[in-house]
């Protein structure tokens, strides 16, 4: 027991500072570790108590007797030596009894070790709880400790977390040693494994990002108001904004796509639409299918929530999206189901042309004859003249840099940018 006195201070001191288990916490695991021993040594079921000394650590053992005439059985005591004890003592009392050293020196050391180390591991899973019931929803960084199949133990500070193979983005890969940034998904009580269960693959990771790296988030000017996600491949995110002067999707892209490009980098290249979101059902359904052009947009049924969407020809691949994932995901984002049909007629080339040009040419800052070279050039919309940089913009079109400057800045003021990885639009061929 000497032995086990002597590791206290050492003990309590790592685990209060490499694990950020508070010093009550492992104290009162060990009493409750040497209680169990000592009544596993002395054959009693309980009626044990230890007591460690805040201060000096030092620590005693008490036992509860019953008084009896007599004292053969295991928590009796004899009258005349409870009277010792307590002058007034009278059969049928329970008192307390300190043990001396001798007799708790015959408590097990080695069982009471093993006792003790797993009072502080469920003192270090009950701490960790404690810790992160309230940081569900934040984002936290971490080193990978250990890879079990395909599940990742991750150390995130003081505390092991878990993030299972199903919360992963597919393809990824990680080793040990490797850093990362998780979403905290979910925190619980466990006997054995953490505690807290971590998540890459969730579409709330994609806002909590966003929340980082978008101030006008996380100041609550800009709201997301839902996301959609097919994790490793694409998400859409839709916002809105509260102050008139800010474009909420213009905040989110950042200048030239710096704070999405970011996002998207932690995804490992996952796609990211942002889409403008509108309480008419209609005009936000036409933002979510962005890049895709839509013909009409019908409510069909508003108790079964039902759209019908009908597209050109040329517009019906890309509305659709490849193996469905364009129209899968806007219909998570609107919480509606999304019917898209084909309109019965197809716009002849000259039609489409003329069309792209007149769009261009409607944006305040580009002329006709620019809107003309840039149809030419394969940019038919504001965000094709965005999926590129001004120096190849200029190279392709060959108008003057203070030409594409403008034209540039034009597209970027209609409120619908998109980052680099966005699908180029393919009207015409």
């Amino acid at each position: 027991m000497s032995g086990i006195n002597n590791e206290l201070l050492t003990v309590i001191n790592y685990m209060e500072r490499e694990r950020g288990v508070s010093r009550e916490l492992i104290i009162q695991a060990i009493e409750s570790a040497l209680e169990a021993a000592a009544r596993k040594s002395l054959g009693v079921a309980d009626g044990v108590r230890v007591d460690i000394n805040r201060k000096t650590l030092a620590i005693k053992a008490f036992q509860t007797l019953t008084v009896s005439d007599d004292d053969s059985g295991p928590n009796l005591i004899s009258l005349r030596r409870a009277r010792d004890l307590k002058p007034d003592a009278v059969v049928g009392e329970e008192i307390e009894i300190e043990l001396p050293h001798t007799q708790i020196g015959r408590i097990g050391a080695q069982n009471a070790r093993q006792m003790i180390m797993q009072k502080i591991r469920q003192a270090e899973r009950d701490n960790a709880y404690i810790e992160y019931k309230d940081r569900i929803g934040e984002v936290v960084s971490g080193t990978v400790r250990q890879i079990v199949r395909r599940d990742l133990i991750i150390d995130i500070g003081r505390v092991t977390a878990l993030l299972p193979a199903r919360e992963r983005i597919p393809k990824e890969e990680f080793e040990i040693g490797d850093t990362l940034r998780a979403y905290v998904y979910r925190v619980q009580p466990s006997v054995n494994g953490s505690s807290v269960i971590l998540s890459r693959a969730c579409p709330e990771f994609v806002k909590a990002l966003f929340r980082i790296e978008v101030s006008e988030i996380a100041d609550g000017i800009v709201e997301v108001m839902g996301v959609a996600r097919d994790p490793g491949n694409r998400a859409k995110i839709a916002v809105r904004s509260h102050d008139d002067k800010v474009d909420p999707v213009g905040a989110c892209v950042g200048l030239r796509g710096a704070r999405v490009r970011s996002i998207v980098r932690e995804l490992n290249g996952e796609r990211v639409d942002i889409v403008r979101w509108h309480e008419d059902i209609r005009q936000y359904a036409t933002q979510a299918l962005s890049p895709a052009r839509l013909a009409s947009v019908v409510v069909v049924s508003e108790t079964s929530r039902l759209l019908r969407v009908m597209v050109d020809p040329d517009q019906l691949s890309l509305a659709i999206g490849r193996q469905g994932q364009n129209v899968r995901l806007t219909s998570k984002l609107l919480g509606w189901k999304v019917d898209i049909q084909r309109t019965d007629h197809e716009d002849s080339f000259e039609t489409r042309v003329s069309r792209a040009i007149d769009g261009l040419a409607a944006i305040e800052g580009i002329n006709r004859d620019e809107a003309e070279i840039l149809v030419q050039n394969g940019f038919l919309s504001p965000e094709g003249i965005l999926d590129v940089e001004v120096p190849y913009l200029q190279e392709v079109t060959g108008l003057s840099e203070e030409a594409v400057r403008r034209i540039w800045d034009a597209a970027h003021a209609m409120g619908s940018p998109r980052q680099d990885a966005y699908e180029q639009e393919d009207e015409i061929s």
